[in-house]
């Protein structure tokens, strides 16, 4: 988990200017009908993947009526113009950082010709299935505001499998099946989440040096700018880089 808690603030802010601009949006409504194809129903109590990513579309302030109109669409049988389907693109950045690109299209060809030039062009290669899958583990992620001792109790007592105390917060880890269950049981006992996702967390880090570590950041501020991408994860270790806000 080292490094993990300057990525998680970056792509905080990040997803904070992205709901603002509503791009946000889109992605996360995008990952509601695919989860609703995918999982056959449109009702989230027949269908956990769509009822996690409801859960998350809400922790991220996505309007609540945005997600209700869309699943009375897809219950009434309307599907969605397009259907999207997961694909996940593995590779390198400068410097050997092992990269995770998961996207959601409605044409792979498209996203692979996309996804390919971004890392060409900042430097990087693009491997295949499974080059750089097994260095990371996947995770649940919770973050609070407060760090009191209540908190880390009612977390272990939800079931989190290891806690870290974060600049200004707490950090929850937890079996990625039960990140929302712990979430509710957080919240039911007064403890606001202000961040809760499922993530991959890298089992050992890169550093680099500044100069180098920025040529990695343009790249995954690259790829996480491309319409189909929802996430992009990586090993460069940030402790000894600066970040601007």
């Amino acid at each position: 988990m080292a490094g993990h808690s300057k990525w998680a603030q970056i792509k905080r802010k990040k997803a904070a200017n992205d709901l603002k601009k509503g791009k946000m949006v889109s992605k996360y409504l995008r990952l509601i009908a695919a989860a609703a194809r995918a999982g056959g129903s449109a009702d989230p109590a027949a269908n956990v993947q769509l009822r996690n990513q409801i859960e998350a579309a809400r922790n991220a302030d996505v309007p609540n009526d945005n997600i209700e109109r869309l699943l009375k669409r897809l219950a009434g049988g309307e599907e969605e113009s397009s259907h999207y389907e997961e694909v996940v693109y593995e590779g390198y950045a400068p410097g050997g950082v092992a990269v995770i690109v998961q996207a959601l299209s409605d044409n792979r060809n498209r996203t692979a010709a996309e996804v390919r030039h971004l890392f060409n062009k900042h430097g990087g290669s693009l491997g295949a299935t499974g080059a750089v899958a097994w260095q990371f583990d996947r995770r649940g992620y919770i973050w609070l505001k407060t760090n009191s001792e209540a908190a880390q109790e009612a977390a272990i007592e939800a079931g989190a499998i290891d806690l870290l105390e974060s600049e200004g917060g707490l950090e929850i880890y937890t079996d990625p099946q039960e990140v929302y269950t712990v979430a509710n049981a957080l919240k039911a006992k007064g403890f606001k989440p202000e961040d809760v996702q499922i993530t991959l967390l890298p089992q050992n880090t890169v550093s680099l040096s500044q100069e180098e570590a920025e040529k990695v950041l343009r790249m995954v501020e690259a790829l996480e700018d491309l319409d189909d991408v929802q996430n992009v994860y990586t090993n460069l270790n940030l402790d000894n880089v600066s970040v601007e806000a």
